[in-house]
């Protein structure tokens, strides 16, 4: 039976970067050791993160004014070094709060400095994404989280920045390469790999040049953009397994035709997927329609008093899993990453639909 998981992350990968994981544990390039035996000063792990930075590069058509670095720490450190490298001591930040992890960004802010909420949808648990927020004029940056994996909402449209000399700084965990983006309109972009680029155990983050040393405070080394930049990522042992896993689903993206491609599959995926919540009597989506995410399909049953475990079971023994909602939400999530392929969208579909019957 074909298992489809449906996890918010750690996600599925695409069965040929699978593939290709196992057969570099064992051996890499022919040298007779598994990837994971090899130096990262060794020429071939040296060029496999050049060619991992250059082909996301290119699928993201990143500017040369824009460093990428790969890091260790998960999303969840960068939450600290982005108001730690960006943020004059004594001043504020701008959160848009949309979610438990916008929650965390700003919690750890408020160790740095001051983030100012100038937007929020927790009274509703945050089922839409604000849309008219008061930006401070003289904010450094507004942090968003573009895609959250909770609640199951999506920024469609990024909000412009009014301070001339202020960025928009995006934590895009969940949904980084699920479509083509303006990297210009950031000032720096952070991502998890687990969720639609790889696996845990090593972050992207994009920043322009003039964000690079600004040098508000005395910095752990280990905590400053400029350490990463100034040695490729490479300062101390980066997480090379998870880096070659990322230059994998890159060429498998690139062999389904890139970001346009992608966003064209995801459309449909998740298109199907809400046309069934919308039309099966038994379900409902309790996110705003405008805002829903393409990555993260939050619902519930419409009627009080069934039984979300039973469905379940019902799921699970037909191969479909980890469709549980997040117990803020409650009912049922369906993570439909980038690698999820369609069959497995369709197979809970028709789950859905035999439910309905039974």
């Amino acid at each position: 039976m074909k298992i489809y998981n449906f996890s918010a992350g750690p996600a599925c990968l695409p069965e040929p970067v699978l593939a290709a994981a196992a057969e570099a544990s064992k051996q890499y390039m022919r040298t007779g050791m598994s990837l994971m035996e090899m130096s990262h000063r060794s020429t071939p792990v040296v060029e496999l993160f050049e060619e991992t930075t250059e082909r996301i590069k290119s699928l993201l058509a990143i500017p040369s004014n824009y460093h990428v670095l790969w890091l260790q720490g998960g999303a969840s450190t960068q939450f600290s070094m982005v108001p730690l490298n960006l943020l004059p001591e004594g001043s504020s930040a701008d959160y848009i709060e949309t979610g438990a992890w916008s929650i965390k960004a700003i919690a750890e802010c408020n160790k740095v400095g001051r983030a100012n909420v100038i937007g929020s949808s927790k009274d509703v648990t945050f089922s839409f994404i604000p849309k008219e927020c008061e930006q401070n004029t003289r904010s450094p940056y507004l942090h968003i989280t573009s895609n959250n994996t909770i609640y199951g909402t999506q920024f469609k449209v990024f909000p412009k920045i009014e301070n001339k000399d202020g960025v928009l700084v995006a934590d895009m965990s969940s949904d980084i390469l699920s479509k083509p983006i303006d990297v210009t309109e950031f000032g720096l972009i952070y991502a998890g790999a687990q969720k639609n680029m790889g696996p845990a155990g090593v972050t992207l983050v994009i920043i322009r040049d003039d964000l690079v040393g600004k040098n508000y405070r005395v910095l752990p080394t280990m905590l400053n953009y400029e350490t990463h930049v100034k040695k490729d990522s490479m300062f101390n042992t980066p997480p090379v397994f998870s880096v070659f896993v990322v230059n994998e689903t890159l060429k498998w993206l690139e062999d389904l035709g890139g970001l346009e491609a992608m966003a064209v599959i995801n459309e449909r995926k998740a298109g199907k997927l809400y046309s069934e919540i919308e039309r099966n009597p038994l379900f409902r989506s309790p996110v705003n329609a405008v805002d829903c995410s393409l990555m993260n399909v939050p619902f519930v049953f419409n009627k009080e008093g069934m039984d979300d475990g039973t469905f379940l079971q019902f799921c699970d023994k037909r191969g479909l899993n980890t469709l549980k909602g997040h117990r803020s939400v409650g009912g049922f999530r369906a993570s439909i990453y980038n690698a999820m392929p369609e069959a497995g969208v369709d197979a809970l579909i028709s789950a859905m639909q035999d439910y309905e019957i039974v």
